[in-house]
């Protein structure tokens, strides 16, 4: 259980965010939502973890690729709740095309997003554990990260960069009491693969569906919990990335 605990979750008004952030509510976990546009969705979560599970929820805009913005708003977490032991760097975005088309604005974007943003939440968020002793980073990465996909060589670099980004982290801070894992999902049911044709996709998946946010949310429950477990990649893809 996480009771006593705070859960800080980027993207986390999104299908993956929420679900990761009711599931963590549900074992305990005090929430700070951050979010960068969608607020009416993100007071829509917090309501739930506080109204289901009687944990405290609230919600900080926060854009994660501004350094000194994600500094101000992880103060504010600390200030609001005394501290942070989960933090999960879940902000991501696509921009997907294939190389010969892909602009300079299509690359930086994305690894501005997925993978500065969680160097800059881990770098201000890690001080406040290191002092604690005490730390759980769970970075969500990508199968695009492990294997690669056509169209996605920024996204697919991000992601893989995450992977390496937690192997350091996990490594460098373990003997403060700071595990870093990563999870690699594979097609979830979220806004990012609607226009995906499914049927197309299904064929190739093991289980022969796509995940759902809570498969995701379970995992990265877990990883939170497991107190032995650190500088692993879990996959949550339905065997695709096997």
């Amino acid at each position: 259980m996480l009771i006593g605990k705070t859960a800080a979750i980027t993207g986390g008004s999104g299908g993956i965010g929420s679900g990761i952030a009711l599931e963590l509510a549900s074992r305990g976990a005090d929430i700070a939502l951050l979010y960068s546009s969608n607020e009416e969705d993100a007071w829509k979560i917090c309501r739930r973890c506080q109204d289901a599970y009687g944990v405290t929820a609230v919600p900080f805009l926060c854009d994660v690729t501004d350094f000194d913005m994600t500094k101000r708003v992880s103060d504010g977490i600390i200030k609001t709740f005394g501290s942070v032991e989960i933090l999960v760097n879940n902000a991501g975005i696509t921009r997907d095309k294939l190389m010969i088309a892909m602009r300079k604005e299509d690359f930086d974007d994305v690894i501005d997003v997925n993978l500065r943003g969680a160097f800059h939440m881990t770098r201000h968020i890690l001080p406040f554990m290191v002092r604690k002793k005490e730390g759980c980073i769970i970075n969500v990465s990508s199968v695009s990260g492990l294997t690669g996909n056509l169209g996605q060589v920024n996204y697919a670099a991000s992601k893989a960069g995450l992977i390496g980004f937690t192997k350091s982290v996990a490594r460098e801070y373990a003997s403060r009491g700071i595990r870093c894992n990563a999870l690699a999902p594979g097609f979830i049911e979220t806004q990012m693969t609607k226009e995906l044709n499914h049927d197309m996709v299904r064929v190739q998946i093991p289980l022969k569906r796509f995940g759902t946010p809570e498969d995701v949310a379970k995992a990265a429950a877990f990883l939170a919990e497991a107190d032995y477990v650190t500088g692993e990649v879990l996959r949550v893809d339905g065997g695709i990335a096997m």
